[in-house]
């Protein structure tokens, strides 16, 4: 084989290598037409600006959702979102991960409205075969109505990391399946946002109510993006290029997410012992 025609077959195979790489890790980040269906709510949510936008609404009537055309079996899942302005009281705004069934695995970031001039609540959850009961909450340190930011989860074979604003880390599930505790690593999930009214729990316990003058309330969606596989999409790919595959907290990112735990956070199942007169759970007696 002369010279050139070996640089060219070498090139081919690179072109091929790149393509099997792309189509195995599904690195999303089109369209909201291409990657997401409406699935209740009717005209309440909206792809807009050629699927580079879409928005939830929430009347006294009904609330709206989405969920992805695609499962997830491991990845690094950015979704930027601004929340509902004002007086938000009363309302949820839900983005998470999900499987189905009743031993269905769940990862959770579900925004509290409240009260104008008063700061959102980030409840977040981790369910494994069907059990969460893991809540942390936080109050949001900046305005998520005025801008949108980035909320990240990245989910790997050893950690579930919740991420938000610039890439600051507020949480950390590990696996600790050596030590009995389960952990979503078998169940493909879907990415699934909805915009509903919980007022008879979701700001201050339920007190505070949600007010249909201020209706429609409005959260607007843009710049999803997933690095991801499973679903069908084999994962050997992710292992060799490590990335988010083999992400953990450095020393740095595990300073800044106490900062946030210390400063913001508002509840910690573990710190909870009221509620599990049997025990805490038993991640909560591991560092």
């Amino acid at each position: 084989m002369s010279s050139s025609a070996a640089a060219a077959a070498a090139a081919a195979v690179r072109v091929a290598l790149v393509v099997v790489f792309l189509m195995a890790t599904m690195a999303a980040g089109g369209s909201f037409l291409e990657d997401f269906d409406v699935t209740w709510g009717d005209s309440r949510a909206k792809i807009l600006e050629n699927g580079q936008l879409l928005t939830l609404a929430l009347d006294r009537t009904s609330g709206s959702g989405f969920q992805s055309k695609h499962e997830y079996l491991f990845g690094k899942i950015d979704m930027q979102i601004k929340l509902v302005p004002g007086n938000s009281a009363g309302t949820v705004t839900a983005y998470y991960l999900s499987s189905l069934g009743a031993t269905h695995d769940e990862i959770d970031f579900e925004f509290l409205g409240n009260l104008s001039g008063e700061p959102y609540t980030l409840h977040t959850n981790v369910y494994t075969q069907g059990k969460g009961d893991r809540e942390m909450q936080f109050r949001l340190w900046f305005d998520p109505t005025k801008d949108f930011h980035t909320y990240s989860i990245i989910w790997n074979p050893k950690h579930v990391m919740y991420f938000t604003v610039d890439g600051t880390p507020i949480r950390d599930f590990k696996n600790l399946e050596s030590r009995g505790i389960a952990f979503p690593r078998s169940q493909p999930m879907r990415v699934y946002s909805s915009l509903w009214n919980a007022d008879d729990w979701a700001t201050r316990g339920g007190l505070v109510k949600t007010d249909w003058s201020k209706a429609p309330f409005v959260a607007a969606y843009r710049g999803f993006r997933a690095e991801a596989c499973g679903g069908g999409r084999p994962c050997e790919a992710s292992k060799s290029k490590g990335g988010w595959w083999n992400q953990e907290l450095d020393l740095t990112s595990q300073g800044r997410m106490q900062w946030v735990q210390r400063k913001f956070m508002i509840y910690h199942y573990c710190h909870d012992a009221k509620r599990f007169p049997q025990g805490l759970p038993p991640e909560c007696s591991i560092p």
